[in-house]
């Protein structure tokens, strides 16, 4: 088989696979042709590449000449109309909310696979990018608020008088707000986490924070570990909890979302004009309209001398670490779907492939996407 790999546009640095990986491929008997400078912004040049056998090549040849094409963001509309019927197409889309790509890649009859689905069992872990990425964003996360706040994160005694820590408050106790945990203790920070999901309250501890505690909260074990949509006496008291701490917080960083849906609203208008001035909000859940009423997506704001930075995306800023862990998941869930001679096996009988593909043979085949669309 061949597997293309595009080039990303826009302000994406990252690149689905690095050389390393690519090597891997050739050595399973892969052909892997790669779009010039494909990997220039994650700091890895053509030449690396056609050291692993590889092929460089312009964007049409690699359409032209691959069964399946490798991407990080969706398909441009350039890229997308020079597919090819029967063609694989693996990226990132959410095509939960993305209906109109879903149904463009049916009509074209495209094989698509969206790795932010990927089932979230034992087995799939190693094929996680949502993990691998929230790692990423809580990390920098934490450390573009250092970088904003007017103090100092750690304690610090000085003949001057001493310095007392921040305080820094986490929305959500996945792997982004654990991460940020780690990274603000590290920093030497104050830290207290609020999460709908008791279960977390160990780790939370484990890592030196405080959890704060709001009774009543709905837990799903079907949600594969996600938070699920909550009762309004329950917001009520979660209002009232995050208000308190936020108020008293010099940081708060924003982690919670929802498979498919629209990002809990978690820290409001009165809350944030509440705040300290030179307080910092940073929203991980801005992509998907964000924990904080005020977040605008992409965009840095300041309300009252409180600085709002609403960014999903951190992971572009850290295109070497970012591209080595997504392209090892990708790699991971390749060898799902490849034979010992080379040979693309799209097996549906594995229930992470199936679970990962959206589109096949002009139907939308996957029963969470299909439900999630039926439902808009």
């Amino acid at each position: 088989m061949t597997i293309g790999l595009l080039k990303e546009s826009g302000i994406e640095k990252r690149v689905a696979l690095l050389p390393d990986a690519v090597a891997t491929l050739v050595k399973m008997n892969v052909s892997v042709l790669v779009e010039n400078n494909a990997g220039k912004e994650a700091f890895a040049e053509d030449p690396e590449y056609e050291k692993t056998g590889a092929k460089i090549a312009r964007k049409a040849e690699i359409i032209e000449g691959s069964d399946l094409i490798i991407k990080i963001n969706p398909p441009t509309e350039d890229e997308l109309s020079k597919l090819k019927p029967a063609q694989c197409f693996l990226c990132v889309f959410n095509p939960m909310m993305n209906s109109t790509l879903v149904k463009q890649f049916a009509e074209q009859n495209i094989t698509s696979f969206s790795l932010d689905i990927i089932p979230r069992t034992s087995r799939a872990q190693a094929m996680d990018i949502l993990s691998s990425m929230a790692t990423v964003n809580g990390y920098k996360a934490v450390l573009t608020a250092a970088n904003s706040l007017p103090k100092f994160f750690p304690m610090f005694m000085t003949a001057a008088g001493t310095i007392t820590p921040a305080k820094v408050l986490i929305l959500g106790a996945g792997v982004a707000g654990l991460q940020a945990v780690a990274t603000s203790r590290k920093l030497g920070a104050v830290v207290e986490v609020f999460d709908v999901r008791a279960a977390v309250k160990e780790e939370v501890v484990g890592l030196g924070a405080k959890f704060v505690d709001v009774e009543g909260a709905l837990d799903d074990k079907a949600a594969g570990g996600y938070a699920v949509e909550q009762t309004e006496e329950y917001k009520k008291r979660q209002d009232a909890a995050v208000q308190e701490h936020a108020v008293k917080s010099d940081v708060v960083i924003c982690t919670a979302q929802i498979p498919g849906r629209k990002a809990p609203l978690l820290l409001k208008k009165d809350t944030v004009e509440n705040m300290k001035p030179g307080s910092v909000i940073i929203d991980l859940a801005a992509s998907s309209g964000g924990n904080c009423e005020l977040t605008k997506n992409g965009e840095t704001i300041v309300v009252n001398g409180i600085k709002i930075i609403g960014n999903s995306f951190f992971a572009v800023d850290m295109p070497s670490d970012a591209s080595k862990l997504f392209g090892k998941n990708v790699l991971n869930f390749l060898k799902l779907m490849i034979s010992p001679s080379g040979d693309f096996n799209l097996n549906f009988g594995d229930d992470i492939v199936k679970g990962t593909c959206v589109t096949h043979q002009k139907e939308i085949i996957n029963e969470r996407v299909n439900a999630s669309i039926n439902n808009q």
